[in-house]
Order: C-alpha cells, then sequence, then structure tokens
C-alpha cells in the first residue's frame, strides 16, 4: 500500500497556515522530513511504519523512503516487513527523475529485493530481483511493460509537490512494479480541516485525495486480487483508498498526515503519530 500512496511538493508561500507543534532540538538535515505512523484495522494496532523525505528546491537530488511492519497479534499470525526507497534527479525544469528504486519485502523468513535503474534522461535501464539470495531476474522484459514508466514514490511525489504549491492533489504517471504496467492517478477532493486526536497528532488545514491503479498491462488477474481487491471493495462502498496530505514544513513538500483504506471488513485508518524535520523535532503541543 505505501509504494501506492506519496507525492510532494515546494510551495513558494505557504498554502496552509503551520499546525500548532511545539519544538524540540536540532537533527542533522536541513531538508529531510520523518514521519511515524500507526495502522489500525478494525480498531486493533496493526502495523506501523515510517516515511522520509529528504528533497529542497534548491538541491539536485531527491530521496523517499517507506518502511513497514506487522505487530502484536498480526506480527505474530502474518510476520511482514518492507522497505521501499527511491533515489532521484530534481533536474532545472521542476521534473523528478528517479535513478534507482529498490523494495525489499520480508514474509515470515523469506526476502525478495527487487531494484530498478533509471537514466538521467527518464529512461529505463535494469530490473533485477533477488529471492532468499539467489538470483531470479527475468531473462527478457517485454519493452512495452518499462518503457516510458517511472516508481510509485517518484510519482507520489509530483502530487505532493502540487499539494504544496497549489494546493491541488492532481496527477497521474505510469510504474512498472516487475511483472505490470499500471497508471497511478491523484484526484482532488477538497480543502479538509483535520483536528488531533489521541490516535493522530496533526491539526491544521489538508487536502483529501483519492488514489486509483489503473491497470494497463501485464500479469493482471482476470479476478482482482491484493491491493486491486481491496482498491474495488472501497469503490463499492463508494470511496476509493483516500489519502489526507498537509504542507507542514514551511520549506519542503506536503506530507501524508491520515489514510483511510474501505474493505470488506472494515475500515483502515493510518494515523500519523510523530513529525520531525530537518531543523527540529516537532511534536504536538500539550495543552
Amino acid at each position: 500500500m505505501w509504494a501506492i500512496i506519496f507525492s510532494a511538493g515546494l510551495a513558494t508561500t505557504p498554502v496552509f497556515s503551520m499546525p500548532a507543534f511545539a519544538q524540540g532540538p536540532a537533527l542533522v538535515s536541513e531538508n529531510l522530513q520523518q514521519m511515524t505512523y500507526e495502522v489500525y484495522a478494525g480498531g486493533i494496532n496493526a502495523v506501523s511504519a515510517k516515511l522520509k523525505v529528504d528533497y529542497a528546491d534548491k538541491k539536485d537530488n531527491y530521496s523517499l523512503e517507506v518502511s513497514a511492519q506487522t505487530k502484536g497479534l498480526l506480527g505474530k499470525l502474518a510476520p511482514w516487513e518492507g522497505t521501499f526507497e527511491t533515489k532521484g534527479w530534481h533536474l532545472k525544469d521542476g521534473k523528478e527523475v528517479p535513478e534507482l528504486h529498490r523494495s525489499t519485502a520480508t514474509w515470515r523468513d523469506e526476502k525478495e529485493i527487487k531494484t530498478y535503474e533509471y537514466g538521467k534522461d527518464g529512461s529505463f535501464k535494469d530490473y533485477t530481483v533477488v529471492e532468499e539470495g539467489r538470483d531470479k531476474t527475468p531473462q527478457k522484459l517485454d519493452e512495452g511493460l518499462y518503457k516510458d514508466t517511472t516508481d510509485a514514490l517518484t510519482a507520489t511525489l509530483e502530487v505532493m509537490k502540487s499539494v504544496a504549491d497549489k494546493g491541488e492533489c492532481e496527477g497521474a504517471e505510469e510504474v512498472f512494479d516487475g511483472n505490470r504496467r499500471y497508471k497511478l492517478v491523484f484526484s482532488h477532493g477538497e480543502q479538509e480541516r483535520l483536528e488531533s486526536s489521541r490516535y493522530n497528532i496533526y491539526d491544521g488545514e489538508s487536502v483529501r485525495c483519492e488514489v486509483e491503479v489503473q491497470p494497463i498491462s501485464g500479469a493482471w488477474h482476470k479476478k482482482p486480487r491484493g491491493w486491486m481487491s481491496i482498491q474495488e471493495q472501497g469503490r463499492d462502498k463508494g470511496s476509493l483508498p483516500t489519502v489526507w496530505f498537509a504542507k507542514i514544513d514551511e520549506d519542503g513538500p506536503a506530507v501524508p498526515v491520515k489514510i483511510r483504506v474501505k474493505t470488506d471488513y472494515g475500515t483502515l485508518f493510518m494515523h500519523l503519530v510523530d513529525y520531525k524535520n530537518g531543523g527540529q523535532a516537532i511534536k504536538m503541543a500539550e495543552d
């Protein structure tokens, strides 16, 4: 799910007012935003996740990293952890082009690592797969699957930029995930004020945004499975997976502060529980 949900952008003037947070000790990087989230399914805290976004308009490079793992009873029944990371170039025309994207997923004791390499001209260079230390890279890839594609994190970064610059969540990019090609589409909902709670520290303005995966080619099942099944369950219930983005760092891109996914088994929420930027640790102010 994380590989589907991120986007960013810089603002020359703030789109939103800053939330009521207290400041803490200084960190190292001036451009790094670090978020911690807790995921609740049916009221149970089932997953912990972290997001790091290192981006600045004045820099030539950017990087994003998402990590998550199951916890509690779910962690015992279905032990899974994953890390998704991208680094790339921020070009003079404002466009972001990935250089390297890597996903590392561990199910029980089985680890799979997928690595994607790109050229600065936007070309797709290489793809490798390693499972349990063994090279499982396909001998040949259909060019139609990967040509003129990007990775999901960079696609999300473009939308986060739009939210920060214009307060608009709109964007669509085509992504290759190793087996399939799809279009990742972000659709603007409306601006919405969120209030902090015992689950979520964010208090302030946000932009509500729906996220949709549209299959294009590759190994898609006739009957939706995995993420597609979850997405269609939400559609049947009147809501695609939804992200609330907010501009917390005055000089950085907007970031997710809340996510909602409706399923046949209940509604899943992801809440922001901790936030730090490059200059200071930031936590919700005490009453």
